[in-house]
């Protein structure tokens, strides 16, 4: 089902508008939840409840002096944040958030997420190398290297799923999932996926590139004013698209649990109450998700680097590869008996 072209305007819009404006609502989500965890109070100072707290924060940000290191290369220390932010805003291209809910719908959507995704890193590194900071290049080196490692159980569990749906487009994805969501069919995947998502986002228990213990800020310890803003701003947006890729491949998307079973009950197709039913199932799915994010940074401490690299080349590889092929000979064997 093609999303009329009047219809694609508005989707990107809002999409654009959530994802902008994403890092001022994790922010306070995640002082108020971190609060609550550390038994703590949190931002009650500006506005009500704190609500104001984010405004304050960006105001603070463009009023900083902006600093660029003396020998560093200033065309690509100013360049380099705006990459991650560009790649972010890129992948809700294919992203759909109801039925007929979409911007465009590639038939090789996933191939396009997992390219946009790989281009993250090179902000980050060049963000590290453009600084002219041994501490800098080290957090960019670092953010290279587990991006890479982290990528490959990734794309394996993406894999995975495309066994289920025999598409590689992400709305063939999520009507595959009609019935039995992909949590149910593929648990482990599930897993290997969440884990690379977090690595993926630099969040804790990754967040390895900015450990300020020995490398002070990591890649952004040379930046200040909006140019760290932007880094700020493409952390938690890539939380949310995180979020948003693990509702998508594993979560049913905008079908509720069991959907197939009762799709009949449901508002037909096309009209503005099945829109709203599924913008509202996608984003408490989106919601939940990015809670959890913030629930397993104040809950799990950082992990060493060493146990970073084991983890995702002697772990989640071998077992995201065994996964795909246990899925594939199940499959071969349905598709062969039955």
């Amino acid at each position: 089902m093609e999303a009329p072209i009047i219809s694609s305007y508005i989707i990107l819009g809002a999409a654009l508008f959530v994802l902008l404006n994403s890092a001022a609502v994790c922010v306070y989500a995640e002082r108020r939840i971190a609060a609550f965890i550390q038994n703590r109070v949190g931002p009650n100072r500006v506005g009500p409840f704190g609500l104001l707290q984010p405004i304050a924060d960006v105001v603070k940000l463009i009023f900083k002096e902006d600093v660029t290191p003396s020998y560093g290369n200033r065309i690509l220390h100013s360049v380099a944040p705006l990459i991650p932010v560009t790649t972010a805003l890129m992948t809700v291209a294919v992203i759909p958030f109801g039925d007929g809910l979409f911007i465009t719908d590639l038939n090789i959507g996933i191939l396009y997420l997992l390219a946009i995704a790989s281009l993250g890193v090179y902000g980050v590194t060049m963000a590290g190398w453009a600084s002219n900071s041994k501490y800098s290049l080290l957090g960019g080196l670092r953010a290279a290297a587990q991006m890479l490692s982290y990528e490959l159980p990734m794309g394996m569990a993406i894999a995975s799923m495309v066994l289920f749906s025999m598409s590689l487009s992400l709305v063939d994805m999520v009507n595959a999932q009609i019935y039995w969501w992909g949590i149910f069919v593929n648990p482990i995947g599930f897993i290997i996926f969440t884990i690379a998502a977090f690595a993926e986002a630099n969040r804790s228990p990754f967040d390895l590139v900015e450990a300020e213990q020995e490398l002070v800020g990591g890649f952004h310890t040379e930046y200040s004013s909006m140019k760290f803003g932007m880094f700020f701003l493409a952390e938690y947006m890539h939380v949310v698209i995180g979020s948003m890729l693990i509702t998508v491949f594993f979560l049913g998307g905008y079908h509720l649990p069991f959907a197939g079973y009762y799709a009949h009950l449901l508002p037909e197709a096309g009209t503005l109450a099945k829109a709203i039913l599924d913008i509202s199932v996608f984003g408490a799915k989106v919601a939940f998700m990015v809670f959890v994010f913030i629930w397993v940074r104040w809950t799990i401490p950082r992990f060493k680097y060493n146990q970073l690299m084991s983890l995702g080349w002697a772990r989640l590889l071998p077992l995201s590869i065994a996964n795909f092929v246990i899925i594939a000979f199940i499959l071969m064997m349905i598709h062969e008996f039955f």
